[in-house]
């Protein structure tokens, strides 16, 4: 009888480790092996399988930085291993045991069929399950040889994350490629012990269920002889049997598992990678769903199965038949697991609605819920649109990562701003990447937060990230956990069913209220601003172009240009990828963004331009378009176009050292270096800029992280700030009535030239900022200290805006120190405002200061970094920055003001004038999109929104033919109960979608 506890574990582990699994392949051959390592990008599996071939030897080196090398390997199985399972066994010189992170490969037969994946946990390849005995072996491997960017912390900084800069020396070499004999009673061995090992960890330290784990294990060791493990393994297993076969208990927590990989879109490699790591992953996963009865594996990113079906056919006719027996599981229901914070309204409806759309098209089904495990946060309009899209429930895990609290729900009802509610649940083990270890299994069931009235939970199992997914491992883990004393309760299952039998355990769940902020990764609303910057102008120009598109295709009978619109969009839907537009890729990935953005703007911009040219014809008449316009009374245009203004002029005076700008709205005064030291709203009389506190003030902090350089803000990094306001250059003038004052400035490495307009009838101070910027680990603000008593900040958000308290009360309004917004933030009392609009940027703070007869509240815009990992020259280059500071304005001015700087109008000469397709009345009613129906109809879809938070009645009106106007859902399926006319009652923030009916 052994006592020793200590004892027990370490000879476990160390018998595990260095005896047992080493076994689990016993008698083994070399294969010979062949290579051809590609001078450039990838080939097609046909194309390298006809490759020729050179001799290569085992080990040898082989693969610099993000290239690809061919092996084809050959063999025959020795006559003695007839009746055996027999499996070919390759490392390529894996280095960290982590897939995805590093070498990898996908392994084809002879006729061009895909085999499955070799990776660090999945060295194995299946040969034959009965040996005949001198069968022929021919394989070929496309291997990548994906350098090693993030094993440990420090994340230093390095250029292989691009192939212009990456080296050229091969980064592996092989290690082992052999065929071997599979020694099924061996593994199931190795899977007994690791499951009970693991158990015994997490179990009471003197429970009777301990011990007698404990025992069972030193007991089978006893009879495992070291010297022959194959022998007498099935000996061992039968001491183990009884531990084993004890029941969970009823109250047991129970774990729908689910296979998972969660394969990034972009991340540490480019798309290009991913494409295959889509293809890798997904052939590893239906080998397995062949081999485990009892499997089911789910994959989100209608994007992953698109690219399949392009790039490997042959892998994407395997996913297909999986799907259709029910093992393979299509999950979201969106086009990628996009960011939620910074994408635009319109683009979260096309997630959805082309991520459906594709599974629909494709498999027949849609997704009941939107899977979201690894976002940077979730807007609380989301909750509206997932409902309004059809969608029942949503899951997600990222808030688990919060450094200060803890969130408080793991199956809860999540509100969003218009009152909308949606089932929600984050997984209690933490992780979106189980391996269905005992510390995660048991910290499912001891976290779980309902535990009073429910006691399920989802565990997404397998490697993720850089995909690799389920193993057999996790597999055999799974099966000796479904019904284990001591041990939560594992069972594979759709989540779907799960989502259906938590909602009935949870008649009565805790609701949460407004934005799930994430605790962490603050600095993805400003890294890379050239890539933001883009994806926000495409996403108006797309916008712009469908209007211009449906209102030609109406009037003159034009073809409606939707094959290019589907085109654009899934490139746009691609970029909101939640490592892609939040700045968190490597260089690779954002300068092929900036590039493919760049040409998606181009092009979006030539169909409005050809659409307009349509519409006006040949004349000399000058026309005014504007894509939307919200005037002070709400009153929305669908489109349309107004006469140019008529000429005005803004009054600039020197006024001590600086310059006076007025006009008849606001007078704006800029000092002698090019600050703001006062903006009066002429109507009024208020002042708007905080008493010897001047706004317009750049000011750069250091800005380093203590772990996630492009992904985290920390807040120390307000300790210390350098406030920029030394001036190289400036001057004054007034062109065409409109006045602007020119400051430059230059700093460490960097400068900025500033322009500061006023036009006439304008109240809005636009700031041009062009800023070569060159710094290392630091970050660039724009503070505006502002004379208002603010309680509250209202920054816009999709189809509407989110209120956040400007104190401090509690730990959970401490950590938003650096918060989101679309195209303002506004602050303001009852009777007066100020708004702060924006043209590409996303993150700001606000503090509140309080003296002896004054509040300041301080609103600080984040507009450049220059993290060095994964990108060592993030941001550097050139950028434009447009600001607008909105003297006098509440939400309807601000929200006007936000759209008018992100939608200007176009001059084009013509003869005929245009009226708008529709036209909306309504305080605070604003149009978001007009388009053609999806569904190739000719009908028009008009999205519109309540933006200022309160009811609103107005109404639509068609002005063209039509036979009636209808509400459909989000994504334009029917309603049973959709109301009909163009009478419109909306609630505060509500989204509405209507079709006219042609």
């Amino acid at each position: 009888m052994h006592d020793d506890t200590s004892l027990t574990v370490g000879r476990v582990k160390r018998v595990l480790d260095e005896r047992i699994r080493p076994a689990v392949h016993s008698a083994s051959v070399p294969l010979t092996i062949e290579v051809n390592q590609l001078p450039g990008e990838p080939i097609s599996p046909a194309d390298g399988l006809a490759l020729e071939f050179t001799p290569a030897s085992v080990p040898s080196m082989w693969g610099p930085a993000w290239s690809t090398t061919w092996f084809k390997i050959t063999g025959r199985v020795p006559a003695e291993w007839a009746g055996r399972r027999v499996e070919a066994v390759i490392d390529l010189g894996f280095d960290i045991n982590m897939p995805g992170f590093q070498c990898e490969a996908l392994v084809y037969r002879p006729d061009g069929s895909p085999v499955k994946s070799i990776n660090p946990r999945n060295q194995w390849l299946p040969i034959t399950e009965d040996a005949h005995g001198d069968e022929p072996v021919e394989l070929y491997l496309e291997a990548a040889a994906n350098p090693v960017l993030l094993d440990y912390h420090p994340f230093l900084p390095t250029q292989e994350g691009d192939i212009q800069t990456s080296s050229r020396e091969p980064l592996y070499r092989t290690r082992r490629i052999d065929l071997a004999v599979f020694e099924q009673d061996v593994f199931e061995l190795s899977l007994d012990l690791e499951v009970l090992f693991e158990l015994q960890a997490e179990l009471p330290a003197t429970s009777p269920r301990r011990m007698q784990i404990l025992q069972a294990m030193d007991d089978a060791l006893d009879v495992l002889d070291l010297q022959r493990i194959v022998q007498t393994a099935s000996d061992a297993r039968a001491r183990l049997a009884g531990v084993l076969a004890a029941p969970a208990e009823a109250s047991a927590h129970r774990i729908s598992a689910i296979g998972h990989a969660h394969i990034d879109s972009a991340w540490l490699w480019p798309v290009r990678e991913t494409i295959r790591k889509v293809a890798r992953t997904t052939s590893s996963m239906t080998t397995l769903i062949d081999e485990q009865p009892d499997f089911l594996y789910g994959m989100s990113s209608a994007q992953q199965y698109a690219w399949l079906k392009e790039h490997r056919p042959e892998v994407y006719a395997r996913v297909k038949a999986a799907v259709a027996e029910g093992r393979f599981l299509p999950l979201g229901g969106m086009w990628v697991e996009s960011d939620t914070v910074m994408p635009t309204g319109e683009s979260l409806v096309r997630q959805f609605s082309y991520g459906q759309r594709f599974f629909e098209r494709e498999f027949g089904i849609r997704s009941k819920g939107v899977w979201l495990p690894d976002s940077f946060g979730y807007s609380p309009a989301l909750p509206q649109l997932m409902r309004r899209a059809g969608f029942e429930w949503f899951f997600t895990q990222k808030i688990s990562w919060n450094q200060q609290n803890v969130f408080p729900h793991h199956s809860f009802l999540w509100e969003g701003i218009d009152g909308s509610q949606v089932f929600t649940h984050f997984p209690s083990m933490d992780t979106y990447n189980s391996q269905l270890s005992g510390m995660e299994v048991a910290k499912a069931s001891r976290q779980f937060k309902e535990n009073r009235v429910t006691s399920r939970s989802i565990a997404p199992v397998g490697w993720g990230d850089g995909g690799g997914g389920t193993t057999r491992e996790m597999t055999g883990k799974a099966k000796r956990l479904e019904n284990l004393e001591g041990s939560a309760r594992v069972v594979w299952e759709h989540p779907d069913t799960f989502f259906d039998a938590a909602r009935a355990e949870l008649p009565n769940p805790a609701v949460w209220v407004g934005e799930l902020y994430l605790e962490l990764h603050r600095g993805t609303l400003t890294s890379q601003h050239a890539t933001k910057a883009l994806h926000r102008w495409a996403e108006h120009a797309l916008v712009e172009a469908e209007l211009w598109a449906a209102t030609d295709a109406v009037r003159t009978g034009a073809a409606y240009p939707q094959a290019e619109f589907d085109r654009l969009w899934e490139t746009v839907l691609l970029h909101e990828f939640h490592d892609i537009l939040p700045g968190t890729s490597v260089a690779w990935v954002h300068r092929e963004a900036v590039e493919v953005l760049t040409n998606v703007l181009s092009d979006a911009e030539d169909i409005s331009v050809a659409a307009r040219r349509s519409l006006a014809g040949e004349g000399d008449r000058e026309l005014r378009f504007v894509p939307t316009s919200v005037g002070s009374g709400g009153r929305a245009l669908g489109a349309g176009f107004v006469e140019a203004p008529a000429p005005a002029s803004v009054m600039l005076s020197g006024e001590d050292g600086g310059w006076r700008l007025e006009n008849e709205l606001v007078s704006v005064l800029i000092s002698a270096d090019g600050l703001i030291v006062s903006a009066v709203d002429k109507t009024s009389g208020r002042e708007a800029v905080a008493e010897g506190r001047p706004a317009n003030l750049f000011q750069l902090h250091q800005d380093f992280p203590n772990m996630w350089d492009a992904w985290d803000i920390d807040k120390y990094y307000r300790n210390s700030v350098d406030d920029l306001t030394a001036v190289d250059s400036i001057s004054a003038s007034v062109v065409d009535g409109t006045a602007s004052v020119v400051v430059t400035r230059s700093f460490s490495e960097s400068t900025i030239e500033q322009t500061i307009t006023l036009a006439p009838g304008q109240r809005t101070v636009l700031l041009r900022n062009d800023i070569d910027w060159n710094e290392t680990e630091k970050l660039l603000k724009l503070a505006f200290p502002l004379d208002i008593q603010a309680t509250h900040t209202e920054a816009e958000t999709q189809f509407g805006y989110q209120s956040r308290v400007t104190h401090t009360n509690t730990s959970w309004e401490a950590a938003k120190f650096e918060t989101s917004m679309h195209r303002f933030v506004l602050v303001r009392e009852q009777d007066f405002g100020v708004a702060l609009v924006n043209d590409s940027i996303y993150g700001y703070d606000t503090s509140r200061e309080v003296s002896d007869d004054a509040v300041t509240t301080t609103v600080r815009l984040s507009l450049l970094r220059a993290p060095r990992f994964p990108d060592p020259d993030t941001d550097h280059g050139h950028h434009q920055i447009e600001i607008g500071f909105v003297v006098g304005a509440d939400a309807a001015i601000a929200t006007a003001e936000g759209i008018r700087l992100n939608s200007l109008p176009t001059l084009v000469r013509g003869a005929r004038e245009v009226t708008p397709l529709v036209t909306v009345d309504g305080e605070g009613i604003v149009v978001s999109g007009v388009k053609l129906a999806d569904d190739g109809s000719g009908d028009v879809i008009v999205r519109l929104y309540e933006a200022l938070g309160r009811r609103a009645v107005g109404s639509l009106a068609a002005d063209f033919e039509h036979s009636e106007i209808r509400e459909v859902s989000l994504i334009e399926d029917a309603l049973d109960d959709g109301r009909v006319g163009g009478e419109l009652r909306l609630r505060p923030f509500e989204v509405r979608t209507l079709r006219i009916v042609r």
